[in-house]
């Protein structure tokens, strides 16, 4: 009964995750401190509730820190890093495959709408998505469900006619929340958690599973429309 997909952007269709992380453990090793990846994936697919980087750093310093100068300092770096980055390997064919299938689709991602917004006009797949959700159009972002209901209720489908693609355990068990069926994409950051709720769990988009999971829920589909 698939009619639609809901993506997440950070990590899932643009590795942007790992240069990030990359910088906050430059800082962390400039002030002879470690980042565990443990930690710092707590805030991934989210914002800093549930772990602050700088928080828990002035924490172990006993100190405070010029965030504007640090922040701009790995914003250069975030940004140069980025320049020349591309789509994750296999995100365009699936996209393709999904469009010929006839399913609508949404990005909701806990980032700005404008940086969502840049990066899939940079990489020329806006015209795959109906619908663009971000942490500026709902009261909560994940862990919460909102960015999904949201984006189920704008793409006009039912949360059991849904799948959501993510590639974090804050964006499983917002999906786990919403009541929605979740596919699991892990990158560098994310490998290793806890998706035992996800219906599948990859590093590829390539996985030829993955594949067969959307043919499959689709034609559950047209099987029942004809």
């Amino acid at each position: 009964m698939l009619k639609g997909l809901i993506f997440d952007f950070d990590g899932l269709i643009v590795d942007t995750e790992t240069v990030i992380y990359e910088t906050w453990k430059r800082v962390y090793e400039d002030n002879e401190q470690s980042l565990k990846l443990t930690d710092y994936k707590q805030c991934v697919g989210s914002d800093f509730t549930q772990f602050d980087p700088g928080k828990e750093l002035e924490k172990r310093c006993g100190k405070k820190f010029d965030w504007n100068k640090i922040n701009e300092q790995r914003e250069k770096i975030i940004r140069d890093t980025l320049e020349t980055q591309k789509a994750r390997p296999g995100i365009l064919d699936f996209l393709e495959e999904a469009s010929k299938l006839g399913l609508k689709m949404a990005i909701a991602s806990s980032s700005s709408k404008g940086w969502v917004l840049g990066w899939v006009e940079k990489l020329k797949i806006k015209h795959y998505f109906e619908q663009f959700f971000n942490r500026d159009d709902v009261k909560k972002i994940k862990p919460a469900p909102d960015l999904f209901l949201s984006s189920c209720e704008a793409l006009n489908i039912k949360t059991s006619e849904a799948l959501v693609l993510e590639d974090s355990e804050n964006g499983l068990k917002a999906a786990t929340c919403a009541g929605i069926k979740c596919a699991i994409i892990t990158n560098k950051i994310t490998e290793g958690g806890n998706f035992s709720d996800a219906v599948i769990e990859t590093d590829s988009f390539y996985d030829e599973q993955l594949k067969k999971l959307l043919i499959d829920l689709s034609s559950v589909t047209l099987k029942n429309e004809t």
